[in-house]
Protein backbone atom coordinates (compact mmCIF):
# COMPACT_ATOMS: atom_id res chain seq x y z
CA UNK A 1 0.00 0.00 0.00
CA UNK A 2 2.84 2.37 0.91
CA UNK A 3 4.65 1.53 -2.31
CA UNK A 4 1.51 2.26 -4.33
CA UNK A 5 1.07 5.62 -2.55
CA UNK A 6 4.71 6.56 -3.26
CA UNK A 7 4.30 5.46 -6.88
CA UNK A 8 1.10 7.48 -7.45
CA UNK A 9 1.97 10.56 -5.40
CA UNK A 10 5.68 11.07 -6.05
CA UNK A 11 7.19 8.88 -8.74
CA UNK A 12 4.71 9.45 -11.60
CA UNK A 13 4.36 13.25 -11.03
CA UNK A 14 8.15 13.50 -10.73
CA UNK A 15 8.67 11.64 -14.01
CA UNK A 16 6.09 13.86 -15.71
CA UNK A 17 7.87 17.02 -14.50
CA UNK A 18 11.25 15.67 -15.65
CA UNK A 19 9.75 14.84 -19.06
CA UNK A 20 8.32 18.37 -19.36
CA UNK A 21 11.68 19.90 -18.43
CA UNK A 22 13.53 17.77 -20.99
CA UNK A 23 10.90 18.57 -23.62
CA UNK A 24 11.83 22.25 -23.24
CA UNK A 25 15.56 22.14 -22.38
CA UNK A 26 16.67 19.73 -25.13
CA UNK A 27 15.05 21.70 -28.00
CA UNK A 28 16.44 24.95 -26.53
CA UNK A 29 20.00 23.55 -26.51
CA UNK A 30 19.58 22.26 -30.08
CA UNK A 31 18.27 25.69 -31.09
CA UNK A 32 21.34 27.28 -29.48
CA UNK A 33 23.59 25.14 -31.68
CA UNK A 34 21.75 26.16 -34.84
CA UNK A 35 21.55 29.79 -33.68
CA UNK A 36 25.35 29.88 -33.50
CA UNK A 37 25.50 28.38 -37.00
CA UNK A 38 22.89 30.85 -38.28
CA UNK A 39 24.75 33.79 -36.76
CA UNK A 40 27.99 32.79 -38.45
CA UNK A 41 26.19 32.32 -41.76
CA UNK A 42 24.30 35.63 -41.59
CA UNK A 43 27.46 37.52 -40.61
CA UNK A 44 29.28 35.83 -43.49
CA UNK A 45 26.57 36.90 -45.95
CA UNK A 46 26.60 40.48 -44.66
CA UNK A 47 30.42 40.58 -44.89
CA UNK A 48 30.55 38.81 -48.28
CA UNK A 49 32.22 35.58 -47.18
CA UNK A 50 31.17 31.94 -46.88
CA UNK A 51 30.99 31.03 -43.21
CA UNK A 52 30.88 27.36 -42.03
CA UNK A 53 30.46 25.06 -45.02
CA UNK A 54 32.57 21.93 -44.43
CA UNK A 55 31.37 19.98 -41.37
CA UNK A 56 28.15 18.25 -42.40
CA UNK A 57 25.84 19.28 -45.27
CA UNK A 58 26.10 23.07 -45.74
CA UNK A 59 28.19 23.16 -42.53
CA UNK A 60 25.15 22.37 -40.34
CA UNK A 61 27.19 20.25 -37.91
CA UNK A 62 29.85 22.91 -37.30
CA UNK A 63 28.41 23.97 -33.93
CA UNK A 64 28.33 20.37 -32.69
CA UNK A 65 31.94 19.88 -33.82
CA UNK A 66 32.98 23.04 -31.96
CA UNK A 67 31.17 21.87 -28.81
CA UNK A 68 32.85 18.46 -28.99
CA UNK A 69 36.26 20.10 -29.44
CA UNK A 70 35.75 22.35 -26.41
CA UNK A 71 34.43 19.57 -24.17
CA UNK A 72 37.45 17.38 -24.90
CA UNK A 73 39.96 20.11 -23.96
CA UNK A 74 41.54 20.45 -20.53
CA UNK A 75 39.60 22.53 -18.01
CA UNK A 76 42.25 24.93 -16.68
CA UNK A 77 41.66 26.54 -13.27
CA UNK A 78 43.94 29.51 -12.42
CA UNK A 79 46.12 28.82 -9.39
CA UNK A 80 45.22 32.10 -7.66
CA UNK A 81 41.47 31.78 -8.20
CA UNK A 82 38.73 30.87 -5.75
CA UNK A 83 38.15 27.45 -7.26
CA UNK A 84 34.69 26.78 -5.83
CA UNK A 85 33.20 30.12 -6.94
CA UNK A 86 35.15 29.92 -10.22
CA UNK A 87 33.44 26.62 -11.13
CA UNK A 88 30.06 27.58 -9.66
CA UNK A 89 29.68 30.79 -11.71
CA UNK A 90 29.11 29.18 -15.16
CA UNK A 91 26.72 26.63 -13.61
CA UNK A 92 24.61 29.39 -12.05
CA UNK A 93 24.59 31.35 -15.32
CA UNK A 94 23.51 28.31 -17.32
CA UNK A 95 20.79 27.25 -14.85
CA UNK A 96 19.31 30.76 -14.76
CA UNK A 97 19.29 31.01 -18.57
CA UNK A 98 17.21 27.79 -18.71
CA UNK A 99 14.98 28.45 -15.68
CA UNK A 100 13.02 31.20 -17.42
CA UNK A 101 11.63 28.78 -19.98
CA UNK A 102 9.35 27.26 -17.33
CA UNK A 103 6.72 29.99 -17.84
CA UNK A 104 7.05 30.65 -21.59
CA UNK A 105 3.78 29.78 -23.41
CA UNK A 106 4.69 28.38 -26.84
CA UNK A 107 1.09 27.84 -28.00
CA UNK A 108 -2.43 27.75 -26.48
CA UNK A 109 -2.13 25.59 -23.35
CA UNK A 110 1.47 24.60 -24.12
CA UNK A 111 3.47 25.86 -21.12
CA UNK A 112 5.34 24.01 -18.38
CA UNK A 113 4.03 26.21 -15.55
CA UNK A 114 1.20 28.66 -16.27
CA UNK A 115 1.58 30.75 -13.10
CA UNK A 116 -0.28 34.02 -12.49
CA UNK A 117 2.93 36.00 -11.90
CA UNK A 118 4.83 34.65 -14.93
CA UNK A 119 6.18 38.01 -16.05
CA UNK A 120 7.53 38.77 -12.57
CA UNK A 121 9.18 35.35 -12.47
CA UNK A 122 10.86 36.03 -15.82
CA UNK A 123 12.01 39.48 -14.72
CA UNK A 124 13.44 38.05 -11.49
CA UNK A 125 15.29 35.23 -13.27
CA UNK A 126 16.78 37.57 -15.88
CA UNK A 127 17.87 39.96 -13.11
CA UNK A 128 19.72 37.20 -11.27
CA UNK A 129 21.89 36.51 -14.33
CA UNK A 130 24.31 39.25 -13.31
CA UNK A 131 25.42 37.20 -10.28
CA UNK A 132 27.08 34.51 -12.41
CA UNK A 133 29.04 37.15 -14.30
CA UNK A 134 30.15 38.95 -11.12
CA UNK A 135 31.17 35.68 -9.48
CA UNK A 136 33.18 34.66 -12.56
CA UNK A 137 34.99 38.01 -12.72
CA UNK A 138 35.81 38.10 -9.02
CA UNK A 139 36.79 34.43 -8.61
CA UNK A 140 39.23 34.52 -11.55
CA UNK A 141 41.58 36.80 -9.56
CA UNK A 142 42.57 38.55 -12.77
CA UNK A 143 42.25 42.21 -13.72
CA UNK A 144 40.48 41.78 -17.08
CA UNK A 145 37.69 39.49 -15.80
CA UNK A 146 37.24 41.75 -12.76
CA UNK A 147 36.83 44.85 -14.95
CA UNK A 148 34.37 42.93 -17.14
CA UNK A 149 32.37 41.92 -14.06
CA UNK A 150 32.20 45.53 -12.83
CA UNK A 151 31.02 46.69 -16.24
CA UNK A 152 28.42 43.93 -16.39
CA UNK A 153 27.01 44.74 -12.95
CA UNK A 154 26.50 48.41 -13.85
CA UNK A 155 25.23 47.67 -17.34
CA UNK A 156 22.68 44.98 -16.47
CA UNK A 157 21.30 46.88 -13.47
CA UNK A 158 20.99 50.07 -15.55
CA UNK A 159 18.99 48.50 -18.36
CA UNK A 160 16.83 46.35 -16.06
CA UNK A 161 15.26 49.60 -14.83
CA UNK A 162 14.10 50.49 -18.35
CA UNK A 163 12.90 46.91 -18.95
CA UNK A 164 10.88 47.15 -15.74
CA UNK A 165 9.07 50.30 -16.90
CA UNK A 166 8.42 48.75 -20.31
CA UNK A 167 6.86 45.70 -18.65
CA UNK A 168 4.73 47.99 -16.43
CA UNK A 169 3.40 49.69 -19.57
CA UNK A 170 2.33 46.33 -21.01
CA UNK A 171 0.79 45.22 -17.71
CA UNK A 172 -1.28 48.42 -17.55
CA UNK A 173 -2.83 47.49 -20.89
CA UNK A 174 -3.50 43.87 -19.91
CA UNK A 175 -4.28 43.93 -16.19
CA UNK A 176 -2.59 40.59 -15.57
CA UNK A 177 0.88 39.19 -14.85
CA UNK A 178 0.05 35.93 -16.61
CA UNK A 179 1.96 35.52 -19.88
CA UNK A 180 -0.86 33.58 -21.55
CA UNK A 181 -3.31 36.41 -20.83
CA UNK A 182 -0.79 38.94 -22.16
CA UNK A 183 -0.75 37.04 -25.44
CA UNK A 184 -4.55 36.69 -25.55
CA UNK A 185 -4.94 40.44 -24.96
CA UNK A 186 -3.26 41.05 -28.34
CA UNK A 187 -5.89 39.29 -30.47
CA UNK A 188 -7.13 42.64 -31.81
CA UNK A 189 -3.79 44.41 -32.21
CA UNK A 190 -0.21 43.54 -31.26
CA UNK A 191 1.22 45.83 -28.59
CA UNK A 192 4.17 46.59 -30.88
CA UNK A 193 1.88 49.00 -32.76
CA UNK A 194 0.39 51.21 -29.98
CA UNK A 195 3.50 50.79 -27.80
CA UNK A 196 6.09 51.09 -30.57
CA UNK A 197 8.56 53.26 -28.57
CA UNK A 198 8.43 50.75 -25.70
CA UNK A 199 9.01 47.91 -28.18
CA UNK A 200 12.16 49.63 -29.47
CA UNK A 201 13.42 50.38 -25.93
CA UNK A 202 12.77 46.78 -24.83
CA UNK A 203 14.66 45.37 -27.83
CA UNK A 204 17.67 47.64 -27.28
CA UNK A 205 17.63 46.90 -23.54
CA UNK A 206 17.53 43.18 -24.35
CA UNK A 207 20.75 43.64 -26.33
CA UNK A 208 22.35 45.26 -23.30
CA UNK A 209 20.92 42.67 -20.90
CA UNK A 210 22.39 39.79 -22.90
CA UNK A 211 25.76 41.57 -23.43
CA UNK A 212 25.36 41.59 -27.19
CA UNK A 213 26.95 44.04 -29.61
CA UNK A 214 26.95 47.00 -29.64
CA UNK A 215 26.70 46.64 -25.83
CA UNK A 216 29.19 43.81 -25.23
CA UNK A 217 31.35 45.93 -22.89
CA UNK A 218 31.67 43.14 -20.24
CA UNK A 219 33.48 40.93 -22.79
CA UNK A 220 35.09 43.63 -24.90
CA UNK A 221 37.75 41.71 -26.87
CA UNK A 222 39.65 44.81 -27.99
CA UNK A 223 40.34 46.03 -24.44
CA UNK A 224 39.49 43.19 -22.00
CA UNK A 225 40.65 40.12 -24.00
CA UNK A 226 37.33 38.32 -23.37
CA UNK A 227 36.07 40.05 -20.25
CA UNK A 228 34.60 38.07 -17.41
CA UNK A 229 35.32 34.65 -18.98
CA UNK A 230 38.91 35.33 -20.04
CA UNK A 231 40.24 32.62 -17.70
CA UNK A 232 37.62 30.00 -18.63
CA UNK A 233 38.21 27.01 -20.89
CA UNK A 234 36.69 23.68 -21.90
CA UNK A 235 33.31 22.79 -20.34
CA UNK A 236 33.17 25.94 -18.17
CA UNK A 237 33.49 28.14 -21.25
CA UNK A 238 30.84 26.04 -23.02
CA UNK A 239 28.38 26.72 -20.19
CA UNK A 240 28.90 30.49 -20.48
CA UNK A 241 28.61 30.26 -24.26
CA UNK A 242 25.39 28.22 -24.12
CA UNK A 243 23.95 30.52 -21.45
CA UNK A 244 24.51 33.62 -23.58
CA UNK A 245 22.73 32.22 -26.60
CA UNK A 246 19.95 30.61 -24.52
CA UNK A 247 19.40 34.04 -22.95
CA UNK A 248 19.20 35.55 -26.44
CA UNK A 249 16.43 33.13 -27.37
CA UNK A 250 14.66 33.75 -24.05
CA UNK A 251 14.73 37.55 -24.47
CA UNK A 252 13.50 37.15 -28.05
CA UNK A 253 10.63 35.01 -26.75
CA UNK A 254 9.81 37.69 -24.16
CA UNK A 255 9.78 40.31 -26.92
CA UNK A 256 7.42 38.18 -28.99
CA UNK A 257 5.07 37.53 -26.04
CA UNK A 258 4.97 41.14 -24.83
CA UNK A 259 4.75 42.96 -28.16
CA UNK A 260 4.17 40.62 -31.11
CA UNK A 261 1.21 38.54 -30.02
CA UNK A 262 3.06 35.39 -28.99
CA UNK A 263 1.58 32.46 -30.93
CA UNK A 264 -1.15 34.64 -32.52
CA UNK A 265 -0.93 35.10 -36.32
CA UNK A 266 -1.01 38.61 -37.83
CA UNK A 267 -4.51 37.91 -39.16
CA UNK A 268 -7.52 36.13 -37.66
CA UNK A 269 -7.40 32.32 -37.89
CA UNK A 270 -9.78 30.68 -35.44
CA UNK A 271 -9.67 28.22 -33.89
CA UNK A 272 -5.88 28.21 -33.58
CA UNK A 273 -4.52 24.91 -32.22
CA UNK A 274 -1.11 23.94 -30.85
CA UNK A 275 0.87 23.18 -34.03
CA UNK A 276 0.14 26.44 -35.95
CA UNK A 277 0.67 28.33 -32.67
CA UNK A 278 4.16 26.85 -32.26
CA UNK A 279 4.96 27.65 -35.91
CA UNK A 280 3.91 31.30 -35.58
CA UNK A 281 5.74 31.68 -32.26
CA UNK A 282 8.92 30.16 -33.74
CA UNK A 283 8.83 32.35 -36.85
CA UNK A 284 8.53 35.51 -34.74
CA UNK A 285 11.38 34.45 -32.44
CA UNK A 286 13.56 33.74 -35.50
CA UNK A 287 12.80 37.25 -36.79
CA UNK A 288 13.88 38.86 -33.49
CA UNK A 289 17.03 36.71 -33.39
CA UNK A 290 17.83 37.85 -36.93
CA UNK A 291 17.61 41.45 -35.67
CA UNK A 292 20.07 40.54 -32.88
CA UNK A 293 22.55 39.26 -35.48
CA UNK A 294 21.89 42.13 -37.90
CA UNK A 295 22.63 44.69 -35.17
CA UNK A 296 25.89 42.88 -34.35
CA UNK A 297 26.99 43.07 -37.99
CA UNK A 298 25.98 46.71 -38.42
CA UNK A 299 26.79 48.81 -35.36
CA UNK A 300 30.17 49.53 -33.74
CA UNK A 301 30.67 49.01 -30.01
CA UNK A 302 29.53 51.84 -27.72
CA UNK A 303 31.93 53.55 -25.34
CA UNK A 304 31.09 52.86 -21.71
CA UNK A 305 30.04 56.44 -20.96
CA UNK A 306 27.73 56.36 -24.00
CA UNK A 307 26.22 53.10 -22.75
CA UNK A 308 25.44 54.55 -19.32
CA UNK A 309 24.16 57.82 -20.77
CA UNK A 310 21.74 55.98 -23.06
CA UNK A 311 20.37 53.89 -20.20
CA UNK A 312 20.00 56.59 -17.51
CA UNK A 313 19.48 59.83 -19.47
CA UNK A 314 17.43 58.58 -22.44
CA UNK A 315 15.70 55.25 -21.79
CA UNK A 316 14.82 55.76 -18.12
CA UNK A 317 13.08 59.17 -18.40
CA UNK A 318 11.42 58.27 -21.71
CA UNK A 319 10.05 54.92 -20.45
CA UNK A 320 8.83 56.60 -17.25
CA UNK A 321 7.12 59.29 -19.35
CA UNK A 322 5.47 56.63 -21.50
CA UNK A 323 4.14 54.85 -18.40
CA UNK A 324 2.48 58.14 -17.36
CA UNK A 325 1.11 58.76 -20.88
CA UNK A 326 -0.25 55.21 -21.15
CA UNK A 327 -1.86 55.41 -17.71
CA UNK A 328 -3.43 58.76 -18.56
CA UNK A 329 -4.78 57.48 -21.86
CA UNK A 330 -6.31 54.40 -20.24
CA UNK A 331 -7.95 56.48 -17.48
CA UNK A 332 -9.25 59.21 -19.78
CA UNK A 333 -10.77 56.78 -22.28
CA UNK A 334 -11.88 54.33 -19.55
CA UNK A 335 -9.81 51.52 -21.06
CA UNK A 336 -8.28 50.20 -17.83
CA UNK A 337 -8.72 46.41 -17.70
CA UNK A 338 -11.12 45.26 -14.99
Amino acid sequence: MLNQYFFDSFLIPGLIIIAQILAVVVPVLICVAFLVYSERKVLALIQLRRGPNIVGPFGLLQSFADALKLLTKENIIPSGSNKFVFLLAPIITMVLSLAGWAVIPFAPGLVVSDINVGIMYLFAVSSLGVYGVIMAGWASNSKYPFLGALRSAAQMVSYEVSIGFVIITVLLCVGSLNLTKIVEAQQTVWFAIPLLPMFVIFFISALAETNRLPFDLPEDESTLVAGFFTEYSSSSFVLFFLAEYASMILMSSMTVILFMGGWLPPFDIYPLNVVPGIVWFTLKVIFILFLFIWVRATFPRYRYDQLMRLGWKVFLPFSLLWVVVTSGFLVIFDKLPS
